[in-house]
């Protein structure tokens, strides 16, 4: 992909994985995206700038790194349960539009 740097000059990144036009159209196709040719041009550039980026991730060396599978604590910071008393149910039926027996009342989802 190309770009402008901010001295002027162009630089060019080392293509590893350029889509053909086919496949730029495949995607658009999957995504339902309608495309002209010049769009279908810059994807086909950002696309392929997108997998070229993946392709040098990959080329990382990573043996020194222990596999993992989140890097956060594996101790979730929930509070501990305590028994509570509920909220009166008038209290927490005052804002529904409708009730109906202490619950709350809802148009019917399926008509019969």
């Amino acid at each position: 992909m190309s770009f402008r740097a901010r001295a002027g000059r162009t630089l060019c990144y080392n293509r590893l994985m350029s889509l053909t036009p086919d496949e730029v159209r495949h995607i658009a196709k999957l995504a339902r995206l309608q495309l002209s040719a010049q769009e279908e041009a810059r994807f086909r550039e950002q696309l392929s700038a997108i997998l070229d980026h993946a392709a040098r991730l990959s080329q990382v060396d990573t043996s020194a790194i222990p596999a993992t599978a989140s890097v956060l604590p594996l101790t979730a910071p929930l509070r501990a349960d305590e028994a509570r008393s509920a909220q009166p149910v008038n209290a927490i039926l005052s804002n529904a539009p409708e009730t109906q027996e202490d619950m709350f009342r809802i148009p019917p989802v399926f008509n019969p």
